[in-house]
């Protein structure tokens, strides 16, 4: 059974009068430890299908199954509460709070987990260290390079240790070899430590760091080819 599986999955909403269809009827599976790329014009479905995916978002219809539960008919609440436990979401522009110091901001998703002071230390710590930042838990967001606001953005994503890592063009707002870096970071995490990873991207260089890229077309999946992952 493959951790992720979409099956007749469609999204539709209305602007005004007009019915607008992002995701039409797309079956996907993905395996435990996937590195997959979603690429496709804009308005091609690629947000949406991540956003179903990480519980943000619920679908029109069709099933969505992860890890054996069915999230279509979960609750808001019971979509948060999941969502805190299977997933870390890492943005384009790193949504980091900028009054808060890199170590606060990845503390914020452990403060819903029932854990202690030194526990929350101790991951926070241990995912800083991770993306290479353990200097830098005391610096807030201005005082740091773009590269390190997604580093943070990245240890924030994956220090409630959730089994996939989801992220919408988290290269976009980078310059190429920082945006190079976040790859190999990312990389490292799903070789490294089994972590599913699934990214949005519009530049074939991002796709090419994951294991199997996805096209889709106004809201279907045209495309899906095996690749050998790029390495800087």
């Amino acid at each position: 059974m493959a951790l992720i599986e979409c099956r007749n999955l469609s999204k539709s909403y209305f602007k005004g009068d007009l019915e607008i269809t992002p995701l039409a009827g797309l079956d996907l599976d993905v395996e435990q430890g996937e590195f997959v790329a979603l690429m496709g014009p804009s308005g091609s479905g690629k947000s949406t299908l991540l956003n179903l995916i990480a519980g943000i978002d619920a679908p029109t219809s069709g099933s969505l199954r992860i890890d054996g539960r069915e999230l279509t008919g979960m609750s808001r609440g019971q979509l948060a509460t999941w969502r805190s436990d299977y997933v870390g979401y890492i943005f384009q522009l790193y949504n980091l709070v900028p009054t808060l110091t890199a170590y606060e901001n990845v503390e914020l998703p452990l403060l819903l987990h029932p854990l202690s002071r030194r526990e929350r230390h101790e991951k926070v710590a241990f995912s800083l260290s991770l993306v290479g930042l353990a200097d830098r838990h005391d610096h807030f967001p201005r005082q740091l390079s773009g590269g390190q606001e997604q580093r943070v953005a990245i240890a924030r994503a994956i220090v409630t240790d959730p089994r996939i890592i989801v992220a919408d063009e988290p290269t976009g707002d980078l310059d190429a070899a920082s945006a190079t870096a976040i790859m190999e970071l990312l990389v490292g995490l799903n070789r490294d430590l089994g972590k599913t990873l699934i990214l949005v991207t519009h530049d074939p260089r991002t796709a090419s760091f994951a294991g199997r890229v996805l096209h889709l077309e106004k809201g279907r999946l045209i495309e899906s080819a095996s690749q050998e992952p790029a390495r800087a």
